[in-house]
């Protein structure tokens, strides 16, 4: 394990920490400051290309890029990132005219970029720069630029990029969020682009994914004896079953919290109880096309754990328990 500097020992390093953020938030705030003409300009080009917008950037830069360009494409704007350097040989091809290049450089002389703007400008796409010097060559260059320079780099040595990339990044959200605003997207849009994710689960996962249907519903009918509804009950293991009409319509429920309380009376004959006698009417029960973080909801606020799903007529076409949900992680 390598040793630790003598000057360690006494170092603030909370005191640290709060000025690399103070001086961060004092770059934000001039970055803010400078979102005019310029920044609407850039979000009505990226708004109207017919193609995708491709960032680009070096190093740091790069990184910021890439991030853009990922918190873009997940917010209703097509995009992705290439690398500069690779470019120069050969995923220039991954680049048409219809698309807008996003192009990131604090110090905007980054050899890499400039070499592709010839090219990029023969074929006629538009450029947005994103660099701290307004005088560079890449600002000049294009056809839109935004100013991201900052009082000061939080890097006491003012060499590793800190404000400055933040400053970027931020920027990059700021663009993301306006086209958003501008698109009217919404939170369904964004699950359909996130269907893996908590949010994608919870908006997209419907009640027909994840109940139990056909023959793995428990339901008997009215006249049932209490000791038949048990053992469909034991068959199908979700802990209720459905008691139906001659048409499938749900009459009522019967679970395993009901089945203590109807032990705990000694006057009940398993056998020559009929099943409507000891059921819950008027279950709570929920649509055919609802989302199964709906059903999550219905039960959390009901105090239940399952559910009959029923149709518009209802009758009964589904169940499923909170252990469906938890396996789906809707809850």
């Amino acid at each position: 394990m390598a040793s630790v500097p003598a000057l360690a020992d006494n170092f603030d390093f909370a005191a640290s920490g709060r000025r690399v953020l103070a001086v961060e938030i004092r770059g934000l705030e001039a970055i803010a400051a400078r979102v005019d003409g310029a920044f609407g300009q850039a979000c009505r080009l990226l708004l109207a290309t017919r193609g995708r917008v491709v960032c680009t950037g070096m190093g740091k830069s790069g990184h910021v890029a890439r991030k853009i360009a990922a918190t873009l494409a997940s917010t209703g704007t097509p995009a992705f990132y290439v690398h500069p350097g690779e470019a120069g040989h050969g995923d220039l091809g991954m680049i048409t005219d219809a698309d807008v290049v996003l192009a990131l450089s604090n110090s905007g002389e980054t050899d890499e970029l400039l070499m592709l703007l010839p090219v990029l400008k023969r074929q006629g796409n538009k450029l947005v720069a994103m660099t701290g010097r307004a005088d560079s060559t890449l600002a000049t260059a294009a056809d839109i630029h935004l100013d991201v320079s900052i009082p000061a780099e939080a890097c006491p040595l003012a060499l590793a990029p800190t404000t400055s990339t933040t400053a970027a990044l931020a920027l990059g959200d700021a663009l993301a969020v306006a086209l958003l605003e501008a698109r009217g997207f919404t939170a369904d849009d964004f699950a359909r682009s996130h269907p893996a994710g908590t949010l994608g689960r919870r908006l997209l996962l419907r009640i027909t994914d994840v109940m139990h249907a056909g023959d793995e519903v428990p339901r008997v009918r009215a006249e049932a004896s209490l000791s038949e509804a048990l053992l469909e009950m034991s068959r199908k293991h979700l802990g209720i079953t459905a008691v139906v009409d001659d048409d499938g319509r749900l009459l009522g429920l019967y679970t395993d919290g009901d089945l203590r309380r109807t032990l705990d009376d000694a006057a009940i004959d398993l056998r020559a109880t009929r099943i409507a006698e000891v059921m819950t009417r008027t279950p709570k029960s929920i649509g055919l096309e609802a989302l199964a973080v709906e059903a999550a909801q219905l039960m959390e606020q009901h105090k239940i754990s399952a559910l009959m799903v029923v149709d518009a007529e209802r009758r009964v076409v589904g169940a499923l328990n909170i252990h469906d949900l938890l396996r789906a992680r809707v809850v």
